[in-house]
């Protein structure tokens, strides 16, 4: 069997959709002829954990691990709270303080391409020994943290390898750059990293075709289109009584849906019978704004905020829900991001409100499956029709999901994508 050299970051017990992509690669990967050695950190700084992914790192699966230096930690003596927050990518848009405004400037223009940067020069020493003892012939990096892609790249140049650079989400593309308070330099540094990955690494793995249409722009190598997915068989679950309209994941200050509380709060308003059956349920970390905002449409009482949730507890609340909400940034930026959620939520099987920016990828491809309808966060009208008109199947017991053509997105199905990729 060839071996094979995969760099993380996240890994189990990290919680959150980030350590789900390669857990299940090295699960289906021995089974396409390929033995992953995973490396990872040995002390990371999570801001979410989920102790029981632990259990499903396949036991015959080479983890090596070498100690990191996580600038979160030294930062976390300024303001614990507030570096937690935006390690956990919770940026605070309005009205920030004068701590949350210095951490994002020494975040964007110290620690280039990220915070995690120190340990890019000790892991090319210590894997340049891994590589001949093993005797690897292809290197994976993994990012965000795209700092693991220069691990890639300082290895690309001492050996005669093949790197494939896979990129679960954009680099110097990604929203959250303008909000880093980046100077004209820091800016300038992250696209010639990000340009010399590109052009370095042997093969490219990109999550959406919109990131592969800018990679495209940028350089000749071969990129392969591989999103996330599911990996789980679920069996048939009673669903809530309540009218549940359910969010998984952190709900970022950016992707506070003022739309669709305006259609709740107007909806509540029109319809008595409405407004006792919804339920709202927000499973993950929730911003400021966010909380602001619920408040200020009145939508308090019908809010549940479930916290961080556990894998298999997301699984059995998607199931649960009458609907599933997907949301994202309202920005041109943010047409080509393809939440990992979303194919658990077609695995769900129920029906999907997805609300974000105009061409938005992840949406269309609700719409193609024929799993739920796409809004624009400004569609008020549009989104109280289609809540109106679930609504009216729950309360006759015809709410129901007929995706279709989603078993693409099995894990399994991908793995053999990436294997004939390598």
């Amino acid at each position: 069997m060839r071996k094979i050299l995969v760099i993380a970051y996240y890994w189990p017990p990290a919680g959150g959709p980030g350590v789900q992509r390669w857990l299940k690669f090295t699960k289906y990967l021995p089974e396409f002829g390929l033995e992953p050695i995973v490396y990872v950190p040995e002390n990371p700084s999570y801001p979410l954990v989920d102790e029981k992914l632990v259990a499903e790192v396949p036991p015959s699966i080479k983890v090596l691990k070498q100690p990191i230096k996580e600038p979160y930690a030294w930062a976390s003596l300024l303001s614990k709270k507030k570096t937690k927050t935006i390690s956990s990518g919770i940026i605070k848009e309005k009205n920030p303080s004068f701590i949350e405004k210095v951490l994002l400037w020494i975040r964007g223009n110290f620690f280039i391409p990220d915070a995690r940067k120190l340990w890019v020069r000790p892991s090319i020493s210590y894997l340049a020994k891994v590589i001949a003892e093993e005797g690897i012939e292809t290197i994976i990096t993994t990012g965000p943290p795209h700092s693991l892609h220069l691990i890639g790249l300082g290895l690309k140049k001492k050996y005669h390898i093949q790197w494939i650079a896979d990129f679960r989400d954009p680099w110097t593309s990604i929203g959250y750059h303008k909000k880093l308070r980046l100077t004209e330099y820091a800016r300038l540094k992250h696209k010639a990293l990000e340009k010399g990955v590109l052009l370095k690494a042997d093969k490219i793995v990109v999550t959406s075709n919109t990131t592969k249409t800018e990679f495209e722009a940028i350089t000749p190598k071969s990129i392969k289109v591989i999103t996330n997915g599911f990996d789980e068989e679920l069996s048939p679950t009673e669903l809530d009584s309540k009218f549940t309209v359910s969010h998984i994941g952190s709900l970022l200050t950016g992707r506070n849906p003022l739309g669709f509380w305006q259609a709740l709060q107007e909806l509540i308003a029109e319809n008595e019978v409405f407004g006792k059956a919804l339920k709202v349920q927000l499973a993950g970390v929730v911003g400021e704004e966010v909380l602001h905002s619920i408040k200020d449409f009145g939508l308090d009482a019908h809010v549940e905020q479930l916290g961080y949730l556990s894998h298999d507890k997301v699984l059995e609340t998607q199931q649960k829900s009458q609907v599933l909400l997907l949301l994202e940034i309202d920005s041109e930026e943010t047409q080509g991001i393809i939440p990992g959620k979303l194919f658990e939520y077609l695995n769900a099987k129920r029906p999907i409100l997805a609300i974000g920016p105009k061409g938005w990828e992840a949406g269309a491809m609700v719409e193609e499956h024929h799993a739920g309808t796409m809004c624009l966060h400004t569609e008020v009208a549009h989104i109280k029709r289609v809540l109106l008109k679930a609504f009216h199947q729950y309360e006759n017991g015809t709410l129901v999901c007929n995706s279709e053509g989603v078993e693409q997105y099995h894990r399994k199905a991908l793995t053999e994508s990436l294997a004939k990729f390598i």
